[in-house]
């Protein structure tokens, strides 16, 4: 049977009911999703024109960079419009559809920072080997897997949701739709839904992460027999990881890793991976890494000689 769905819409309550306030996060979060959106695309486009940057790190990063702008895109524009509105709806459909984007896209980015950690332990670790395992087509074959991974994760999700009754209420009490906010609004037992949520989304996010830190463990101790010089370049390539995989993970665990019960902290948190991830990780990346610095001043330099002429 087809389940029943008196909700033709749902209203967002958003992240405040403030006018004020809201009139404040329509600015800063404009000036938050131009910056999410130029990083990212200064990331690809000085990685593709810059033939220094041929290793796979950079190859992934740059995956990661264009899954950040589509990750964001699917979320901040329509915030950002609901600061201007008094009531913040959205079609069935389209919160359908913003929840597989959502998790398809979120999805692909814990697969693609697992990977990328993969691609750190093999050059740290097995250094003589690295080109040799790490070839283009392997590569290639991880970013395909990530994309594969999300897309799976996502249509389970959006399936569990779909085949949900909704008769009302329809407000929900966030900024996107997600999963939680909507199993508190279907007029039917969750429990299990709940379960397998977590199981799905909770478990991936945190088996990736066990494997994250592991890998990086296990680096950290292939390290010590290391110089003090090679060991500083190490660590140097992989700060920028972790740290990105800290603000990354932590907020999601806390979204996923329980039963569908809400707290009023989730929107909080739900900030820190839809909003300020994808914006400080081209500063992250960038920041530390000489390689990608002395590049982008190079297209740069290039782009205002051309100019010029």
């Amino acid at each position: 049977m087809e389940p029943a769905h008196n909700v033709s819409e749902f209203v967002f309550l958003g992240l405040t009911q403030d006018q004020k306030t809201e009139q404040t996060c329509f600015v800063l979060f404009s000036l938050f999703y131009a910056a999410i959106v130029f990083g990212n695309l200064l990331i690809i486009i000085t990685i593709k024109r810059s033939p220094s940057l041929i290793y796979p790190m950079y190859f992934f990063l740059s995956y990661l960079s264009f899954v950040d702008i589509c990750y964001s895109t699917s979320i901040v524009p329509k915030m950002i419009t609901d600061f201007l509105v008094e009531r913040k709806t959205i079609s069935f459909s389209c919160c359908m559809t913003q929840l597989f984007f959502c998790h398809f896209l979120g999805g692909t980015e814990v697969f693609l920072l697992t990977v990328m950690a993969y691609d750190r332990y093999i050059a740290i670790c097995k250094p003589l080997h690295y080109m040799a395992i790490m070839t283009g087509r392997v590569c290639g074959w991880m970013v395909l897997g990530s994309w594969t991974g999300g897309f799976v994760h996502s249509i389970i999700q959006t399936l569990l949701t779909t085949q949900l009754p909704f008769c009302g209420p329809n407000e929900i009490d966030h900024y996107f739709c997600d999963v939680h906010p909507l199993l508190k609004l279907a007029c039917t037992d969750t429990y299990i839904i709940g379960l397998m949520v977590v199981a799905n989304t909770g478990m991936i996010s945190l088996t990736c992460f066990v494997v994250l830190v592991t890998s990086y463990v296990v680096i950290l101790v292939s390290l010590r027999g290391q110089t003090s010089e090679g060991r500083l370049k190490a660590l140097s390539t992989c700060a920028s990881h972790i740290t990105v995989v800290i603000i990354f993970f932590g907020p999601c665990m806390f979204t996923y890793l329980r039963p569908s019960t809400t707290f009023s902290e989730d929107k909080t948190v739900s900030v820190f991976y839809t909003v300020f991830t994808p914006m400080l990780n081209p500063l992250i990346y960038t920041l530390r890494n000489e390689e990608v610095k002395t590049s982008m001043r190079k297209v740069w330099n290039r782009k205002v000689d051309l100019g010029d002429k």
